[in-house]
Parts: C-alpha cells; sequence; structure tokens
C-alpha cells in the first residue's frame, strides 16, 4: 500500500484518511491557513438562478450538472436542486447543457433565460438499455481493467489549470455548527503522471459556532483536498489500482446513461472483509471505456478500527467512531477527454461521552466542483496564491460575509435554505458587531 498522503496505516487496508481526517480536542487552536484575497473582479457577467426539476414528478434534481456551451464554465445543482450561474457578457448567445444520471440531457439556450426563477424539467430515459448493441463487455472484472488502463489517454493528458468552488459543512444533528468557502485554483495533473495536483486559494471564508458544539471542538482535516483525492483516476491507490483488482469482486448493473451516453454499471465490493471494506457503483461510458462517475462507501462497522483510521487525538472522555462514510465523484467530457469534475465526501460520527446519557452526532460534508478550466502551460504555478498542504485546516476569517458581492464573477453552488439561513445570520451578527463598534 502506498503511503505518501496517508499518516499511518493499518495492515493492508487502503483507506482515504486524507478525505475524514477530523481532529477532536477540548482546546481551540488553528493552523495558520490564508489570508484573504482582496483582489477587486471587475469582470462583466449576468447571473441566472434556477431549480433542475424532475418533468413527471417535479422533485428537485440533485447534482445536475449545468455546462455552457462554447466554454469551460459548468456549474452543478445543490441539494434542493437550485442553481446559480454567471454568464460573461460575450458569451450570451450560447446555450445551456443540463445533464443528471438517468435523464435525457437538455440543451436550453440562454436568451430564454430570466435572472430568477428559471424551471428546468429533465425528462428520464425510458430505452430498454440492455438490448443496446453498443455495450459489449461481457466480464465485468476486464471492463474495469481496461478503464484503468486507459486512464491516461482518454483524460486530460496535459496539466490543466482548474477554478473551483469548494464548500465544507460540520453538522451537529441537523444544525449547522461550521461552514466553509472557497474559490480555489487547482494545478490538475495528467493521470499517468507522477506528480501530484497542487491547490492554491484565490478567496476563502469561514465561521464556526462554538457553542453549538460544546466543549468539543471539530476540525475537519484536509480543507479542498478532501474532495480532490476523491478522483479515481488519479489517486488510483487508495481505493483500487490496476494490481489489486483481483482483491474485488464485480458484476454488471442495469446499464444507464449520463448525458445522453450509454454507460455500463459496475458493483463492486472488496473481498477481505476482516477490515474496513470499500463497496459501490463505477459508471463506465460504453465508448471510450472511461469512467465517468463513481458512488462508493467504506464498510465501517468494526468501530475501534475505524476510529484508529479516521480520528486524530479526542478528548479522553469520549468514545468518537464514524458510522457512515460516502464518497462521489463525477468527470465531464471536453474534446473527447475527460476531466474531474465534482468530488464530494460525506461522513458522520458518533461521540459518546462518559457518563452522559445521549450521544452526540456529527455530518461532515465537503464538496468541490470545478467551474472553469484552461490549458496551463506555464512550468510552475503563479505565485500570485496561497497554496496550501493536504495536512491543511481552515481557520476562521467571517469577514467575507459581510460582502454580498463577495464572490464577484465566480460560480459557486448555490447555497441550500439552511445554509443561506446561516450566512444571513452570520451578517446579522457583523453588522451588529459594526454598530458595537461605531457606538
Amino acid at each position: 500500500m502506498k503511503t505518501q498522503f496517508i499518516s499511518f496505516q493499518i495492515n493492508s487496508v487502503k483507506c482515504l484518511l486524507f478525505v475524514a481526517f477530523i481532529f477532536f480536542t477540548p482546546h481551540l487552536v488553528y493552523s495558520s491557513y490564508f489570508q484573504q484575497n482582496t483582489e477587486i473582479d471587475k469582470f462583466q457577467y449576468v447571473e441566472f438562478k434556477g431549480e433542475v426539476v424532475d418533468e413527471r414528478s417535479g422533485d428537485p434534481i440533485i447534482s445536475a450538472h449545468l455546462t455552457v456551451e462554447n466554454s469551460n464554465i459548468s456549474t452543478i445543482t445543490n441539494s434542493e436542486g437550485e442553481f446559480s450561474l454567471k454568464i460573461p457578457a460575450d458569451l450570451m448567445n450560447s446555450s445551456v447543457t443540463v445533464s443528471f444520471l438517468g435523464y435525457q440531457s437538455k440543451i436550453v439556450p440562454l436568451n430564454s433565460f430570466t435572472k430568477e426563477n428559471n424551471r428546468i424539467t429533465l425528462q428520464e430515459s425510458v430505452e430498454v438499455l440492455t438490448e443496446v448493441s453498443i455495450f459489449k463487455a461481457k466480464d465485468a472484472k476486464k471492463l474495469v481493467a481496461t478503464m484503468l488502463q486507459n486512464r491516461g489517454s482518454n483524460y486530460f493528458d496535459s496539466p490543466t489549470l482548474m477554478t473551483a468552488f469548494y464548500r465544507e459543512i460540520i453538522k451537529k444533528r441537523r444544525k449547522n455548527a461550521s461552514l466553509s468557502e472557497a474559490v480555489i485554483k487547482i494545478y490538475k495533473q495528467p493521470n499517468d503522471s507522477p506528480k501530484k495536483d497542487i491547490v492554491g486559494v484565490y478567496k476563502a471564508r469561514k465561521s464556526t459556532n462554538y457553542d453549538r458544539l460544546d466543549t468539543l471542538a471539530i476540525k475537519l482535516r484536509g480543507g479542498p483536498f478532501n474532495t480532490l483525492y476523491v478522483d479515481l483516476m488519479k489517486y488510483t491507490d487508495f481505493v483500487f489500482e490496476p494490481e489489486n483488482i483481483d482483491e474485488y469482486k464485480f458484476s454488471f448493473n442495469q446499464p444507464t446513461k449520463i448525458n445522453n451516453r450509454y454507460v455500463y454499471v459496475v458493483d463492486f465490493e472488496e473481498l477481505n472483509k476482516s477490515l474496513p471494506w470499500y463497496y459501490g457503483k463505477l459508471f463506465i461510458d460504453a465508448e471510450t471505456n472511461s469512467l465517468i462517475k463513481a458512488s462508493y462507501k467504506l464498510n465501517v462497522d468494526d468501530k475501534d478500527v475505524a476510529s484508529k483510521m479516521f480520528v486524530k487525538t479526542k478528548p479522553k472522555k469520549a468514545v468518537v467512531y464514524p458510522i457512515d462514510v460516502n464518497y462521489q465523484i463525477d468527470y465531464l467530457q471536453s474534446n473527447g477527454k475527460w476531466y474531474y469534475s465534482y468530488g464530494n465526501a460525506l461522513l458522520e460520527f458518533v461521540v459518546d461521552w462518559n457518563k452522559k446519557l445521549f450521544n452526540s452526532r456529527y455530518t461532515l460534508n465537503s464538496e468541490m466542483v470545478v467551474t472553469d478550466w484552461e490549458t496551463y502551460t506555464d512550468k510552475d504555478p503563479k505565485n500570485d496564491l496561497n497554496y496550501i498542504r493536504p495536512s491543511i485546516v481552515m481557520v476562521d476569517d467571517i469577514s467575507g460575509f459581510s460582502d454580498d458581492q463577495f464572490w464577484g464573477s465566480n460560480n459557486i453552488i448555490e447555497p441550500e435554505k439552511s445554509i443561506q439561513n446561516a450566512i444571513e445570520k452570520i451578517q446579522r451578527q457583523l453588522k451588529k458587531r459594526i454598530i458595537y463598534a461605531e457606538a
């Protein structure tokens, strides 16, 4: 097992420790993170807001992709199916492609949008895909082996500078306890390159309600790297790679369509279940044998081992362990090549306190969407950003919440209602502080 990003290993278990590295401590001590970039963005753009829903039921479609034609601009809907999309003025004659797993993609001209309340409906795909002749693979494991072999040629094969939006939320039960957001620059290396991706922070803000966390401060270690390392085609060594696929069982599920492309669905499951083990689904493009989506979990039924994997330190009177660990990765295609588009890590932890009747439950959700990209030809990354390490811990900086135009022309994931309420509450608190200070 390779350990270049892992602080320790347990026998032969491959674990995404950087994704779920949390730190429990009764003391509020923070690592240095970044200094906020105060550059004023004067770029001309138009913002559109709306929702993507199922045509038949009207239910919101979560994580639907919206991509702007004639550009590399894209975004994704939030957990309530809502989106915001900022378009440069010179692209207003373009169209937006809206796509999601199992639905027919739709192309919507931008000149048909209004600034608010756009409602885009998607129709479910009803084609009997098992009869489509393009599905030629008969052996699921061989298909996965081909997918891994093609990870160099089927994906971006030159360094790429990506702009992405990152959001990190910590909840106690259903209430928000910490909110972090950032626009970052990713110097993405080709999948077959030994070089690791570099991340720089362009603009960020964070607020934590320590009263809601009681006497326990939780810090999610890794920041944007949490979702970046979910990229199975770049970081194969954390789940499976060509030389260890015999350690997994693979089987075909019902095929589907994504963005009007025929897709194999392969279920996978780790054979050795003596320690926490991976299982999930791979969505493989039938034409190129490329991974275009994956959703997978880590079984953490063994609480003692799982706790050692994920928890760095904790109070002596508390037992801390994960009870649910979920990952998702999406790729999009451009000019015949696929690229990392969206990553999500969702984890739920239980804290059992000695001599307390009820335990505490915390949910840690981090997600990142690539909103724009360009080919990067310079030998070294630009030095005008604050670069971060995989071990980073984001520090509080709430100044950005006072500015309604904080993100400028940068595309972001539209806040769901609970997040928006939290932002508005932070803004009210900041205004009270300013009034108090002036008095």
